[in-house]
């Protein structure tokens, strides 16, 4: 009796042990989108995902599937539930359809609240290009300065990660 709960009990753990591996292995096409911490009142505007393909067509939520996790609580996944958005600290894991995708993110006049800003229209940024064949695995989302260090209302997209000095300093 104790040989067959030994037989079962290693069963059912190689078997558990075989499906977590295949859980921490990441998708080939995976790609982080992290959005470092800003100043507290920067943290709380949000920036939103624009994805397009090749021919321009928004695939924001048919070419990808997307988690986010806050990097002050790593390995705790959250689903999106309408939006795929970034707030200062915020790591997006998108697992993308394999293709050529053109990312950028926005953040709308009515979601600006509550950082005062010079700019009042649509803050955007550039368009980052990802090609999943020769594929980034992670790249960085910072907010915009002018030549004061001031907060702008804009993104920047980099794979590098920025600047840093107490918070992440402003793309100028």
């Amino acid at each position: 009796m104790k040989k067959i709960f030994l037989l079962v009990f290693f069963a059912v753990f190689s078997f558990n042990l075989t499906a977590q591996q295949k859980n921490l292995h990441h998708n080939p096409w995976e790609l982080i989108i992290y959005r470092p911490e800003n100043s507290p009142s920067m943290n709380e505007v949000r920036c939103y995902l624009r994805l397009l393909d090749e021919q321009g067509n928004d695939v924001t939520f048919s070419a990808a599937k997307a988690t986010y996790e806050w990097a002050s609580i790593p390995n705790v996944v959250n689903q999106y539930q309408k939006t795929r958005w970034l707030s200062g600290g915020v790591a997006m894991h998108l697992n993308l359809k394999p293709g050529k995708y053109k990312i950028s993110v926005y953040t709308p006049p009515d979601k600006q609240y509550p950082y005062p800003s010079e700019n009042r229209n649509q803050w955007e940024s550039n368009v980052f290009e990802y090609d999943t064949s020769n594929p980034a695995k992670i790249i960085f989302v910072s907010p915009t300065a002018n030549d004061n260090g001031f907060y702008s209302g804009g993104w920047f997209i980099d794979y590098k990660a920025p600047a840093y000095f107490k918070f992440t300093k402003p793309k100028q």
